[in-house]
């Protein structure tokens, strides 16, 4: 046995990772397995980096573009649907949740609202 070390970390070290879970399945053990780490280890970084503003768990998250303009209507409709809540995560971090039938424009000038607050 060789005399134990103490290793110190950056902080982008740290965020390159926390950002490894998850990435082809990859767990918090194997993560922490590979790096020779504790999984308690990846947990209490993951905490700080997220308190410090430098990690989000949204952080990778998919945005697909939505069309709201003008469209035709199909020729026989369908049964009107029920409503849904929808909830809608900004780059901001804030989340906004509303009726699925919320007009388009009254929406986009909501999302602009809040990023701009």
């Amino acid at each position: 046995m060789g005399v134990e070390r103490r290793r110190r970390w950056s902080d982008d070290e740290k965020l390159e990772i926390v950002l490894e879970v998850g990435v082809g399945g990859a767990s918090v053990t194997q993560v922490a397995q590979r790096h020779e780490l504790t999984r308690s280890q990846i947990y209490g970084w993951r905490r700080d980096l997220k308190k410090r503003g430098l990690w989000s768990p949204d952080r990778g998250a998919v945005f697909l573009p939505v069309d709201f303009g003008p469209h035709s209507e199909p020729a026989q409709s369908p049964a009107p649907s029920r409503p849904v809540l929808v909830e809608l995560r900004l780059s901001n971090g804030r989340c906004l949740r509303f009726d699925s039938s919320m007009d388009g424009e009254a929406l986009t000038r909501l999302i602009r609202a809040v990023e701009a607050a």
